[in-house]
């Protein structure tokens, strides 16, 4: 299953008030909160990260791994959105993402964008949002997991 994650907002929060780290790679330093919340899901269940960040061109991919491995987040594989080079908002990156992929209920989106509520039906149903300021908690990893094993709930 892929998890289309977002980086601010939801590993790293967005607090006006509070500049975040930059680490020696040059990237933001992830929400301990966030870590361990990303780590639940990811032991749950068995994901290929999708980024959809803003960021997501910054690094290379085998970068990304690494940025997250050093986080204390353990990835084997990292993806990305195709470089949006049309200058298209979150909402219609996914769409042109969710047109591509033939199998529907094989991903979810974890991002904050509030813009995602105005996705259709079908791709929203796929979406778990975070608050900004506060980023991914335990309780949204929940949402996550049973969405990712609804025969568990």
């Amino acid at each position: 299953m892929l998890l289309l994650l977002d980086i601010d907002g939801v590993m790293v929060p967005a607090n006006s008030w509070r500049r975040p780290e930059i680490l020696e790679d040059g990237f933001v330093e992830f929400s301990p909160k966030a870590i361990e919340a990303l780590n639940k899901i990811l032991k749950e269940h068995v994901f290929e990260i999708v980024l959809t960040t803003s960021h997501k061109f910054k690094y290379t991919l085998a970068d990304w791994r690494e940025i997250f491995n050093k986080r204390g987040v353990n990835v084997n594989t990292v993806k990305r959105l195709n470089d949006n080079t049309n200058n298209l908002n979150k909402k219609n990156e996914i769409i042109n993402w969710f047109n591509t992929k033939a199998d529907l209920d094989n991903f979810i989106i974890l991002d904050d964008d509030k813009s995602l509520n105005d996705l259709p039906a079908l791709i929203k149903s796929r979406l778990v949002q975070t608050s900004a300021s506060v980023g991914l908690t335990q309780d949204i990893a929940d949402e996550v997991i049973a969405l990712a094993n609804p025969n568990l709930v």
